[in-house]
């Protein structure tokens, strides 16, 4: 099969675009590099990856010959307030209609990459896909704007789409931004690490192989118009996933506490019985497993210089 993944430079879309060419498809990559965080990174992201460099919010899609569309793409983090907000509408809400619109036109299956973020302060735990969404974010408001397109292009234009909420993904590649990948590094460079709040908040942490997997899954035998959570198999505390990776390293960490980021939920847990009974799916990394790897990779690299 021939594929395309918008976001391919990126931690999930580089890791979905290489198992993609693993298994033997020929995979075509997007990104548009921006600079949310370093360049370079992306670009060792996308090393041996066929990745273009594509704004989605601008440029035309070419679909010519692509059997589906992987759509991971998107400006992530829910610390998206202020002058930052216009940035999440481009490019999430505009880009994605791009993509919704070239994949409708093109009668081309697409597997939207959503958010756990979408359901905010949820009404029940572990949430179910049903569950009404309350987003805190400005980043989870565009991602369920872009749900909301979805629908309207099925409806309307017959779009072939597969949503996946996605919770707290981690592991190796992990944006520098994002927590175990701050906890890894003070606990190698022997740095304070900020916490926002008390640590108490928890979240279904999910091993970016297992999304990966779950990614392929949806593409392959998804019910189209399906929306699915994609969500580890173990919930935790910041305080209890901290002190497994002080187990794993070693090592102490310093920890400066600030306050509670806005926008940010109390707790994620995802109700994961409608992938499991449609597609066969259920997170297999334990979060002793993934964080080993997260700190693995992070000290080879710090290693590597």
């Amino acid at each position: 099969m021939r594929y395309l993944v918008t976001g391919a430079a990126g931690f999930i879309g580089s890791q979905l675009a290489g198992a993609l060419v693993a298994g033997g498809h020929d995979v075509v990559g997007v990104d548009s590099f921006t600079d949310y965080y370093d360049v370079e990174e992306k670009e060792r992201n996308a090393d041996g990856l066929d990745v273009r460099r594509l704004d989605l919010a601008d440029d035309q899609l070419d679909l010519a010959g692509v059997d589906g569309v992987f759509h991971v793409a998107g400006q992530p983090g829910v610390r998206s307030f202020g002058e930052a907000f216009p940035l999440y509408v481009r490019r999430n809400v505009l880009a994605t209609q791009q993509v919704f619109e070239a994949c409708a036109a093109a009668g081309v299956r697409v597997v939207f990459s959503s958010s756990s973020s979408v359901y905010g302060d949820a009404e029940s735990y572990p949430t179910p896909e049903e569950a009404e969404p309350r987003p805190l974010s400005p980043y989870g408001i565009t991602k369920l704007a872009c749900e909301h397109l979805a629908h309207a292009y099925a409806q309307s234009f017959s779009l072939d789409v597969v949503v996946l909420r996605y919770f707290t993904v981690y592991g190796p590649r992990q944006r520098p931004d994002m927590f175990f990948r701050r906890v890894c590094e003070r606990l190698l460079d022997g740095g304070a690490f900020e916490m926002f709040g008390s640590g108490e908040q928890s979240r279904s942490f999910t091993y970016v192989g297992d999304v990966v997997d779950a990614s392929c899954a949806a593409m392959d035998r998804a019910p189209s118009g399906t929306t699915y959570n994609v969500g580890g198999g173990e919930e935790a505390t910041m305080l209890d996933a901290i002190a497994l990776l002080e187990e794993i390293s070693g090592r102490s960490l310093v920890v400066r506490r600030t306050e509670v980021a806005r926008g940010d939920m109390l707790r994620t847990s995802a109700d994961v019985s409608r992938i499991r009974e449609q597609l066969g799916w259920q997170p297999r990394t334990s979060l002793r497993d993934g964080l080993q790897a997260e700190w693995s990779w992070c000290s080879a690299r710090v290693a590597a210089g």
